[in-house]
């Protein structure tokens, strides 16, 4: 039978990302502390934390910009301090504010990204028309960057994190900016990613968070605060075009309850059934005819994960 450190070998060859005791100083301040987890390919995981507690400076040590004070950064097995060129080939990294060039058009931008990534020549265009196509950004492949709105230039960040097909996906608040047709298509993405693909988000939409992630890490003053699973939420806010009364709603077979919101017309709380989801109501209300406009998480559990874990009331 496989001993403690048998086994502590094989979960450390099965991360995709792994981050051993990491710490990073800014003179006596610590602003990463002590941190350790673990990301495996498949895993699309939530980095949260209030303004200040070290979510950024974490971001950037994994991808590579920022040097730890101590501690590891293994990136599909190689030591970032040590081999810090094939560590990065895995990585794709979108920053909170992406380095664009403003002179540049979308296409040429990427084109340069994908070179600079060590793409084969003979592989540059094919790469470049995926990574288009995935943000979004067909139409606007031959604009220049410094024209295009906040949501387009975030998106042309995205694509250049994504031009070289990483196996980590780093991304600082990739819905900024977004209006909510775009944030639903990067989710949409995100999960697209997360089929071969380790995704780390780090985002203050804890909505976002709730639904892209089913993990969720948690970071106060540069420590670790929480590190579990996200269950999927059981309570949701449902708007129809055509309610009907809430007794035939509740009789749908993923319903347990059913109540209307008082003041909001077509608005109802819903709790799922035992063995139902989100994806199951969404069906069953297309199905009903009842013209589904929103829906939505109560009141999520990853607020209440995080306003317990950074010792606030759930209530704040």
């Amino acid at each position: 039978m496989a001993g403690a450190g048998t086994r502590a070998i094989v979960a450390a060859m099965d991360a995709l990302l792994m981050v051993q005791a990491l710490t990073r100083r800014f003179g006596r301040t610590p602003a990463v502390a002590g941190l350790d987890f673990r990301l495996c390919a498949g895993e699309v995981v939530g980095l949260l934390g209030p303004n200040g507690a070290g979510k950024t400076t974490c971001l950037r040590i994994l991808a590579g910009l920022l040097a730890p004070t101590s501690g590891r950064v293994v990136i599909a097995g190689h030591d970032m301090q040590h081999s810090p060129q094939r560590a990065k080939r895995h990585i794709g990294y979108l920053p909170e504010r992406p380095p664009l060039y403003p002179e540049m058009r979308v296409e040429e931008y990427l084109t340069q990204v994908a070179r600079l990534r060590g793409i084969p020549p003979g592989a540059v265009t094919r790469a470049v028309g995926r990574a288009l196509r995935r943000c979004g950004l067909d139409a606007a492949r031959r604009r220049l960057l410094g024209r295009l709105s906040k949501g387009y230039r975030q998106r042309a960040g995205l694509a250049a994190a994504l031009v070289h097909e990483p196996e980590l996906v780093i991304l600082d608040e990739p819905t900024d900016g977004l209006d909510p047709v775009q944030m639903r298509e990067v989710r949409g993405l995100i999960a697209e990613l997360a089929e071969r693909s380790a995704v780390l988000v780090s985002s203050h939409a804890l909505a976002e968070v709730q639904a892209s992630c089913r993990r969720v890490l948690v970071l106060d003053r540069g420590r670790l605060l929480h590190d579990g699973p996200l269950d999927a939420p059981r309570a949701l806010r449902v708007r129809l075009a055509r309610p009907p009364a809430p007794a035939a709603l509740a009789a749908l077979t993923s319903v347990a309850t059913a109540t209307a919101e008082a003041g909001a017309p077509g608005t109802f709380r819903v709790q799922l059934g035992a063995d139902a989801d989100a994806e199951q109501l969404a069906a069953g209300l297309v199905a009903a005819g009842w013209g589904l406009l929103e829906m939505m998480p109560e009141r999520t559990d990853v607020e209440r994960l995080f306003f317990r874990s950074v010792g606030m009331e759930a209530a704040a």
